[in-house]
């Protein structure tokens, strides 16, 4: 399906998609194949080079309902198509606010010792996203050789509000079986191990030493940022705020609790206020001494008594005299 079934400026911008991060082999029939999928689709328009006829990377997909656009972000936001998570979200945003970039903050966190096979950019996605809104596709860097993890990637939010609730829930816990780090990067520029995050300029505190995001200037200007009250009260992208610590079941799964261990012991131990039960009794005893034992009845040879006699037998008694006729 040719982009040509609607022109852009008539496009319904509330059901049109913005799909980034594609690998260059993809195309429109591609992206179409997918997409229909989820809903009808409308139209699709890659923006190409004139010179060199390739695409810059992202493209546009319309829907002929909004419900089947907002269902196509939840569904195929980070999911890989040649090895590339895709961003999806709506295209209207930018248009309407004229923010493009605006969104970063500065609220940009490091994740270190990354396990390097299971980890990848969309199980970061799935589990950063619960405290807040990302505004990019979570980083991991990779070797440009092997693209072998190197261990380590950013997410960024939208607000510090979602940055700081990212550190104090997942800090030092387990991902994948690994013990995590989750601090704010270094800015452009710094040689601080760790690296810089590639988002802001400059990247040097007083004295010249390294200066990560998160600072106190920065949250003021996010405080003062003109769209931030866009955000929150029209489109509800601020996920910073409100956002509640839920457990992810993606997270390493812990010990037993401590009252199930002892629900376990306590079924297999005696309970400490039992009394023992009593010793057996020792046998009566005269004069000192105990009793001699009682003979066992014998076994053989008894003489049994004799039968008694037997009855006598019953006699008829009769009367003397003559029969007479």
């Amino acid at each position: 399906m040719a982009s040509t079934l609607s022109t852009i400026e008539h496009r319904n911008q509330e059901a049109t998609c913005y799909v980034g991060n594609l690998d260059p082999s993809v195309t429109e029939d591609l992206l179409v194949e997918l997409f229909t999928q989820i809903g009808r689709v409308a139209s699709v328009h890659m923006p190409k080079d004139k010179l060199t006829g390739l695409h810059g990377g992202y493209g546009f997909i319309e829907f002929l309902d909004v419900v089947d656009a907002d269902y196509a972000i939840t569904i195929m936001n980070m999911v890989k198509l040649y090895g590339r998570p895709l961003r999806v979200s709506k295209s209207s945003l930018d248009k309407k606010t004229g923010m493009g970039s605006s969104l970063d903050v500065g609220a940009n966190l490091f994740i270190g010792n990354l396990d390097p096979n299971d980890v990848d950019e969309k199980l970061l996605y799935d589990t950063f996203s619960a405290f807040g809104t990302i505004v990019r596709p979570p980083k991991i860097m990779r070797d440009d050789m092997s693209n072998q993890s190197k261990g380590f990637g950013f997410v960024s939010y939208d607000s510090f509000e979602a940055s700081d609730l990212a550190i104090e829930c997942m800090n030092n816990q387990f991902l994948c079986n690994r013990q995590i780090t989750v601090q704010y990067a270094f800015k452009k520029g710094s040689t601080a191990e760790g690296g810089g995050d590639m988002v802001a300029e400059g990247g040097k505190g007083p004295g010249g030493m390294p200066e990560r995001h998160g600072s106190r200037a920065e949250r003021m200007l996010a405080a003062a940022n003109p769209h931030r009250e866009f955000l929150s009260t029209k489109t509800g992208l601020l996920g910073g705020r409100g956002v509640q610590k839920v457990a992810n079941t993606m997270f390493a799964t812990s010990a037993p609790g401590i009252g199930q261990q002892q629900q376990v012991v306590m079924g297999m131990m005696q309970p400490a206020n039992t009394m023992p039960p009593p010793p057996p009794l020792p046998p009566p005893i005269m004069g000192g001494m105990p009793l001699p034992p009682l003979p066992p009845p014998p076994m053989g040879n008894l003489q049994m008594p004799p039968p008694p006699p037997p009855l006598p037998p019953q006699t008829t008694m009769s009367h003397s005299g003559t029969n007479t006729f």
